[in-house]
């Protein structure tokens, strides 16, 4: 099997972590709360399709881009300043770009739900910028990004975990800790400025085991091609652990849907409820698992055409989506003909306009598509997150 086509399940993954943003966010009410104003049946449906959807969180985004920046470093293997460097190029442009671009455009629903005097107030706030810029807290999907850059400065560390697996079960300890270190640090600085750079640096610190887990799973990938004939020996792997993985993924499930009840029952997000925290984070690695040992099956050639779109998906969908709650604000329409109007509206009209965004040479990059302006020849990367061949 050629390598191209036996990577398209990373393509399949990129574009499912993608959509999976859109109706993560969709299923939300307006103010991103669960849907708090309604009567507890009419949050049964969008709550119990956010369950669905949240399998898929920003989280296996992480996995995926280190999975595959370890990838290439073997194909072209460089020091570690000019990694770092052209993983500055690929993801730092693209977040400048559109933190100043929702600076702006989030006043048009800040007016629209009598917010505006807040919004135009931190455009003047150099505290306010600062979050954007090194947080990511300009828009609520934002934070993926400088999230992502520094988790990377880690990666000599990863690739510790390629050579020896078992170094992925790190990722448990690391999330027993974010859990317990967020837990001090929301108790002795609730209300301090310096409270979400705290719950940043610790989430880029501990989410260091989801780059273990990426590692071991290319270390355990690598290991499952050279049991046999490509894949023969991922068809021999599939049948002694895909049982065990699904198996983890339905308890893990189970215990989501005692989250979604709980959120149900009383309209807000359980974020003490713990068993859900650790089925919710863990969820992602199941997910990749799932997929990566399906490797050796036919996978349809067009995920890896849709693919490169995921990226822009994912940074342009709140554009449409503040439109979509918009037009709803004030019809008291019940949530699920609400988040199905938005699910559909916002990736058809989100899919449309990355697709002639990256027609456009001048700003394909800003989607992760093209060359950055004035940077691009031989040895300069595209920006955006690296593709799967």
């Amino acid at each position: 099997m050629a390598a191209q086509e036996r990577f398209i399940w990373l393509d399949a993954l990129r574009l499912a972590a993608g959509l999976s943003m859109v109706g993560l966010h969709a299923t939300a009410d307006a103010s991103g709360g669960a849907w708090a104003a309604y009567p507890v049946s009419d949050r049964i449906l969008p709550l119990l399709l956010r369950a669905v959807l949240y399998t898929a969180r920003t989280e296996l985004f992480l996995i995926i881009s280190v999975f595959l920046l370890l990838m290439t470093l073997d194909r072209r293997p460089r020091s570690y300043g000019e990694t770092i460097r052209e993983q500055a190029r690929r993801l730092l442009p693209p977040f400048l770009f559109w933190t100043v671009f929702y600076a702006f455009y989030s006043l048009i629903k800040a007016d629209a739900f009598g917010y505006l005097p807040a919004r135009l107030d931190a455009l003047a706030s150099p505290a306010a910028w600062g979050g954007y810029l090194l947080l990511g807290s300009v828009k609520y999907h934002m934070h993926f990004i400088p999230t992502l850059f520094g988790l990377l400065l880690f990666y000599p560390l990863f690739r510790l975990a390629v050579r020896y697996p078992a170094l992925g079960a790190m990722v448990l300890a690391c999330l027993m800790v974010r859990h317990e270190l967020d837990r001090f640090i929301y108790a002795a600085f609730h209300g301090s400025e310096a409270l979400p750079f705290l719950a940043r640096g610790v989430k880029i610190l501990t989410y260091a085991g989801y780059g273990l887990a990426a590692a071991a799973a290319l270390g355990v990938w690598r290991r499952i091609q050279a049991g046999g004939a490509d894949a023969a020996g991922t068809a021999g792997a599939d049948r002694r652990w895909l049982p065990l993985v699904l198996y983890t993924g339905l308890l893990l499930f189970l215990i989501k849907l005692v989250a979604t009840r709980k959120t149900i029952e009383t309209g807000a997000w359980p974020f003490l409820y713990t068993p859900g925290y650790w089925a919710d984070f863990l969820m992602p690695l199941v997910l990749f698992a799932v997929c990566m040992l399906l490797g050796h099956r036919r996978w349809s050639p067009v995920l890896s055409r849709l693919a490169p779109y995921s990226f822009g998906i994912y940074l342009c969908h709140p554009i449409f989506l503040d439109l979509a709650e918009i037009g709803l604000h004030g019809l008291q329409w019940p949530p699920v003909a609400q988040v199905w109007v938005k699910i559909g509206t916002t990736i058809a009209l989100t899919s449309a306009l990355v697709a002639l965004i990256a027609r456009i040479p001048a700003l394909a990059w800003t989607i992760g598509l093209g060359p950055l302006p004035r940077l691009s020849g031989p040895g300069h990367a595209r920006s955006g997150v690296p593709d799967a061949h």
